[in-house]
């Protein structure tokens, strides 16, 4: 597969607002921390037009909790990646899909992905929750504004992107990790620096 790539679209910030507020019927409760994060939150970066949204809770206590208030609203929770990434809990948002497609609520460790949900076209979001305490939480907001904040690592970014969409990928997870040493190594520079700025 070839992963295509829209110029940035102010109505990201749109759709991201939308979604939040959904988020926020649903589990504010719990009083989470809801970001934008990923391309489409940096203005001026084409993207894939999928939001990507991090939800921080508390504590990993409460990870848990977010599956079970998702289900039935649109959403697939890939507990299968639980495994891997014990520290997150991973979702997709659906297009509003015709029904026939009969996708299921959870993904169990163990079970195969289906093969329509490989399919970017279905997708309006992908939701990720971790703990506000965690290392994770940290170098994605960090690499976020810093990429906001420095036009030629986020041009740098922008060209690299553009390189990886003329290849062949298996699936998205293998065009990430065309990208991740260029992302690991600006994610460095991007938490020193964001830490730095937090103490100013």
């Amino acid at each position: 597969m070839k992963i295509t790539f829209e110029e940035y679209n102010p109505s990201w910030k749109i759709q991201f607002k939308t979604i939040k507020n959904e988020l926020k019927e649903s589990i504010g409760f719990l009083h989470p921390k809801i970001e934008h994060i990923g391309s489409t939150s940096v203005e001026g970066l084409s993207a894939k037009p999928i939001i990507d949204i991090m939800i921080g809770v508390k504590d990993e206590s409460e990870l848990d909790q977010i599956p079970l208030l998702l289900q039935g609203k649109d959403y697939v929770y890939y507990e299968k990646y639980n495994e891997d990434m014990p520290y997150r809990r991973f979702f997709i948002k659906l297009t509003d899909q015709p029904p026939n497609l009969g996708f299921p609520e959870i993904i169990h460790t163990g079970e195969e992905i289906p093969e329509d949900l490989h399919n970017h076209h279905l997708r309006i979001a992908h939701i990720h929750t971790i703990p506000v305490s965690s290392e994770h939480w940290l170098r994605h907001i960090a690499f976020r504004d810093y990429l906001r904040s420095h036009p030629e690592v986020k041009n740098e970014y922008q060209q690299l992107k553009e390189q990886l969409s003329t290849m062949e990928w298996f699936d998205g997870n293998d065009y990430n990790e065309g990208k991740d040493p260029f992302i690991k190594r600006a994610e460095q520079k991007a938490i020193q620096w964001y830490l730095h700025n937090q103490k100013l």
